[in-house]
């Protein structure tokens, strides 16, 4: 078994991010796919940590009854609303309308806010073979890794899966304490299995690709608050947007996500500190190690 790197500031500085260019452009383009009705913060959760990263050009793609909301609270994006169905989660149908907007983009997103585990099964079985680049799945998301192994690893996008332990447990069928009991084991046996990198966070953050693996040295209990593993998934994509591949941008965005969450802990209290504050932290973290 190959050996794991501990990630902390040092390391990364042997790693570092690629120039963020001059403008938008050349930081890249990033759709994503996010939200329900009844959970329209996760979106916006995502998308600020992508732009806290550097990402260029992020749009959002939401149900409809959302996204005049979001428009307005983030005037930074480009908001496209999307069909929903009964119970306000996007429509599988709406994954041709997904596509089109993704085209251009070099990181798609999906799965934030997601809560219907049907139509998110269902989206992203509709959606996910006509992708390109990199796709990051998260939360629900993930859902359609349980019976499809074989299918995510011969896509032609790069895959990047961003779980917590329960959704790990999951997309391997097992239970969450078999899976608690050697976190990187089966983070890895699921990164071997779909050929994408995993990062799956917890009391330890570690990533996992081919026969690579990170453990990740930065984070506290207080990260396990609601919206926490959004701010995660968006930073990971923003780094991807802004240039990072897939690799380097799971092992930065869960370092960064840890960090973020360390400097709210000193500052505010070890619990008690809510998942909207990490975004704000990434831009001094950045300047400090990128």
């Amino acid at each position: 078994m190959a050996d794991v790197v501990t990630v902390d500031a040092v390391a990364l500085r042997d790693w570092p991010l690629p120039p963020p260019g001059g403008d938008k452009e050349e930081r890249g383009r990033l759709v994503v796919v996010a939200g329900q009705r009844d959970a329209p913060g996760a979106g916006l959760l995502a998308v600020e940590a992508a732009l806290r990263v550097g990402a260029g050009k992020v749009q959002l793609a939401t149900v409809a009854s959302a996204a005049p909301g979001l428009a307005l609270a983030v005037p930074e994006l480009m908001v496209e609303p999307l069909p929903e169905t009964a119970n306000g989660s996007i429509d599988p149908g709406a994954a041709d309308a997904v596509v089109r907007r993704a085209e251009g983009s070099g990181v798609v997103l999906v799965g934030p806010g997601f809560g219907d585990p049907e139509a998110s099964d269902a989206f992203v079985g509709e959606v996910l073979p006509r992708l390109r680049g990199t796709v990051v799945l998260d939360a629900l998301a993930t859902a359609y890794v349980t019976d499809n192994h074989q299918a995510v690893a011969a896509l032609d996008a790069d895959v990047v899966i961003t779980v917590n332990p329960q959704e790990l447990a999951a997309c391997l069928g097992l239970s969450a304490d078999e899976v608690g009991d050697d976190l990187l084991e089966h983070t890895r046996r699921l990164a071997r299995r779909t050929r994408a990198v995993v990062t799956c966070g917890g009391p330890v953050k570690v990533v996992a690709h081919g026969d690579r693996a990170w453990r990740v040295g930065t984070g506290n209990p207080g990260l396990g608050t609601a919206g926490s593993g959004d701010v995660h998934a968006g930073i990971v994509a923003g780094l991807v947007a802004r240039g990072a591949d897939p690799e380097q941008a799971a092992v930065w965005g869960a370092f960064l996500h840890g960090a973020a969450g360390d400097r709210l802990a000193e500052r505010v209290g070890p619990v008690g500190y809510l998942a909207r504050e990490l975004p704000g932290e990434i831009p001094h973290l950045l300047s400090g190690t990128a």
